[in-house]
């Protein structure tokens, strides 16, 4: 799995991240998206690379501009109340 995270310009609520993950989940098959206007970040987690052109484009068409991507691997964390072995 892979983890895109995207800084973007132009979030200033709750509702700027409900815009931003829908976009994106109408146009990227994705596990999760996640938005913080405060941190300006929106996160994705996907089984593959997404492009990130087509982010930018998706994202530009919102009114939010894209500053930077980054990508790296993605391992899902296991919760336990036992503690690891």
């Amino acid at each position: 799995m892979i983890k895109t995270t995207l800084k973007i310009d132009g979030m200033m609520c709750g509702m700027c991240e409900s815009h931003i993950n829908d976009t994106i989940r109408q146009h990227f098959k994705i596990n999760k998206v996640t938005s913080s206007h405060a941190k300006g970040v929106t996160e994705i987690i996907s089984e593959d690379s997404l492009d990130e052109t087509a982010l930018k484009e998706a994202v530009g068409k919102t009114g939010y501009k894209v500053l930077e991507i980054k990508t790296a691997p993605y391992e899902k964390k296991h919760f336990s109340l036992f503690g690891r072995k």
